[in-house]
């Protein structure tokens, strides 16, 4: 298993996920983010979508997040990243933050 793996992502907070200021509810930010789920499928560029619609200051660099190794991230993103090969898109994954999209690149 790698020291380090590299992603980017989209997240969609929700009012009550931590460290959130978004208004939207839990129900709003599920449905947003299978839209986006959808979206990427069917081939929309993920670096665009993420500047557009995530709620993490790395959207604003596509969502990449940089090199992170084990226990830098929160367990479900942090298992997400390490079980997927490079190039890989998740389904949605649930954190204390809310909902991500999850790219592997690195």
């Amino acid at each position: 298993m790698a020291d380090q793996v590299r992603a980017s992502h989209i997240l969609l907070m929700y009012k009550g996920s931590s460290r959130s200021t978004a208004t939207r509810s839990k129900e709003e930010a599920q449905k947003q983010i299978a839209d986006l789920k959808s979206q990427i499928d069917g081939g929309a560029d993920f670096a665009e979508l993420a500047g557009q619609h995530s709620d993490c200051p790395s959207g604003k660099s596509g969502g990449d997040l940089g090199p992170f190794g084990k226990g830098q991230m929160v367990g479900p993103f942090e298992d997400a990243t390490y079980g997927m090969n490079v190039g890989d898109t998740s389904g949605v994954v649930e954190t204390d933050f809310g909902y991500h999209i999850i790219r592997r690149t690195g």
